[in-house]
């Protein structure tokens, strides 16, 4: 095997002290915090009591199956949302007009997430555009609140999660040969038959890798549901900010994100296995 040079390792450094600074072990430290219990009297033990705590209190597991629930739900919509677009950007568009496409869908990203989540809270309030523009249609006399449901909660998910499925289905689509999908149309097939035999399996890497990051922005997230589901959205990363913020809790702060971090690992792991696909090829597209 050929020897490294000191390039490669001099190259390699950066990513290695950013894993292992600020991944592997804040990761480390809150493992080793979330078995801790604390009792000033009688001093520090070490058990499962986090852990018990978050099974023996319903709003604690509740409220990670409701996180997750939802997470899933706003991954599938971003790729039902995200698919025609990305096709349009890699098979349909060309140049200028691709470029411009690929720009709208980046330029969100310009401001804040805070921003952005104002700008839905400006048109879903009771006040807001969308509330006005139908008592101005005559569509109904009364303001309507469009705020603090799952609904507007799902739209900015989705709204801020968009470009991270575009962005690999595009990467993935515009390897497609065109003459595959045209030898479909040739063959018989319509365009529900095209799409389900061709396009679809040779996008699956795209779909994966998209639905991954996706999930895990909508898991992770704390902004857009506090501001846009209200104060009772129920999100998870809400009750860990909860216990380090405002009860001080620690030990329950650090369970809870040991919690989250191993079922976001188990649902990809699984659908993984249910898509048939590997990490390494869908990191590879």
């Amino acid at each position: 095997m050929k020897a490294k040079g000191l390039g490669f390792y001099l190259l390699l450094l950066p990513f290695v002290l950013w894993f292992v600074l600020l991944i592997v072990l804040p990761h480390l430290q809150m493992l080793e915090l979330s078995f801790i219990k604390r009792d000033y009297v009688a001093g520090d033990s070490v058990g499962w009591y986090q852990y018990q705590q978050f099974l023996g209190e319903p709003l604690y597991w509740r409220t990670l199956l409701r996180t997750v629930w939802m997470s899933l739900l706003a991954t599938f919509i971003t790729l039902l949302v995200s698919f025609p677009v990305a096709f349009f950007i890699a098979k349909v568009a060309q140049g200028k007009v691709k470029r411009l496409l690929l720009l709208s869908c980046l330029l969100p990203f310009w401001v804040s997430e805070l921003v952005r989540t104002y700008g839905w809270m400006i048109l879903l309030r009771e006040s807001g555009v969308i509330s006005q523009g139908l008592m101005a249609l005559g569509l109904t006399e009364q303001p309507i609140e469009f705020l603090y449901n799952d609904v507007s909660m799902l739209v900015g998910l989705v709204y801020t999660s968009m470009l991270f499925m575009v962005v690999p289905l595009v990467s993935t689509l515009e390897g497609l040969d065109q003459s595959l999908i045209e030898a479909g149309y040739d063959l018989g097939g319509n365009g529900w038959n095209v799409t389900t035999s061709i396009i679809v399996p040779y996008a699956m890497p795209g779909i994966v890798s998209g639905c991954i990051m996706v999930f895990m922005l909508c898991l992770g997230n704390y902004l857009t549901p506090r501001l846009l589901g209200g104060k009772d959205s129920l999100w998870f990363t809400e009750q860990i900010f909860t216990q380090f913020i405002t009860r001080f809790n620690w030990e329950l702060g650090a369970a809870f994100g040991v919690i989250l971090l191993l079922v976001s690992s188990l649902v990809v792991a699984l659908g993984l296995k249910l898509s048939g696909q590997s990490f390494s090829r869908t990191l590879g597209r």
